[in-house]
């Protein structure tokens, strides 16, 4: 069995179905039991638990207090865009909190349009904004219809000047083409790997994994969702992002516990986080 050292999944997202404690207890029970672990039992598993509206935040933030090796995340999903721009929720109560990472997830998703776009944009603007007031990075969720480029362009056309300013930021899930993956790259992001890497059909995926940059490179499992084969279907959490590992190193000819090694300290360095032993 090979040695890995730490897994970080840099996205997922807790609703509070069972407590902090429970919840993690059942993520090292999954990784230490096939097929996780026939890839390798990590040592330590880091986790940054995102909000995608201000309950979710807080849970988020619930999460972290309890779990040592979890971090959190604030935002407004686009899909909860509009009913931000109703409630206007103080989100400066989590300022300075010693375990915020990261002002996110935060973006454009034309794919549902759950929120119009003008609201989609007044919000992800005013939450980049945040992320520079506070030096925190985003995490970004661009989404769009399979035929179209609008939000990456438009996203793009904010993040641009974010960017400009000193911002950091991750596209989350990443689903683009190889051309907006270098636009972003350009920019200084980074780029997320989730279960989908393993989807039969997703060929697309494989293939920029093969070509993003080592240093700009993380991996997620954003669950509950996109659960990698072969648990596809079912729901996700971080316990099985070692076969995420596992596929990425395979796309890039290297062993699971390298591409752990270096997404892990990739989070690390991304999120400007203490590493334990460092």
């Amino acid at each position: 069995m090979m040695e890995i050292e730490e897994l970080f999944d840099t996205h997922f997202h807790y609703y509070g179905e069972s407590s902090p404690t429970e919840f993690w207890h059942m993520v090292e029970t999954e990784v230490a039991v096939p097929p996780q672990a026939d890839v390798g039992i990590p040592r330590r598993i880091s986790a940054m638990a995102v909000g995608g509206d201000y309950l979710e935040s807080c849970r988020a933030r619930e999460f972290a207090q309890r779990i040592e090796s979890a971090w959190f995340a604030v935002g407004v999903h686009p899909h909860e865009a509009a009913e931000e721009s109703v409630a206007r929720h103080d989100f400066s109560e989590f300022r300075g909190h010693p375990k915020l990472a990261a002002i996110g997830e935060l973006g454009l998703d034309y794919y549902y349009e759950q929120s119009e776009r003008e609201v989609q944009r007044r919000i992800f603007a005013e939450f980049l904004n945040l992320a520079l007031e506070w030096d925190l990075p985003a995490i970004v969720h661009i989404r769009d219809k399979d035929d179209r480029e609008d939000a990456y362009r438009e996203a793009y056309e904010l993040l641009e000047p974010f960017a400009g300013a000193g911002g950091r930021f991750v596209v989350h899930c990443f689903a683009g083409s190889p051309a907006w993956a270098e636009k972003f790259l350009a920019l200084g992001g980074y780029c997320g790997v989730t279960g989908m890497v393993t989807f039969r059909k997703a060929e697309n995926i494989r293939d920029l994994v093969r070509m993003i940059p080592g240093d700009r490179l993380l991996i997620e499992t954003d669950s509950p969702y996109l659960a990698p084969v072969p648990h596809r279907g079912k729901a996700n959490h971080p316990g099985y992002l070692v076969l995420i590992a596992a596929q990425v190193a395979r796309e890039r000819g290297v062993s699971p516990a390298e591409v752990a090694q270096l997404t892990t300290a990739n989070g690390y360095e991304f999120f400007r986080l203490h590493r334990e032993g460092a």
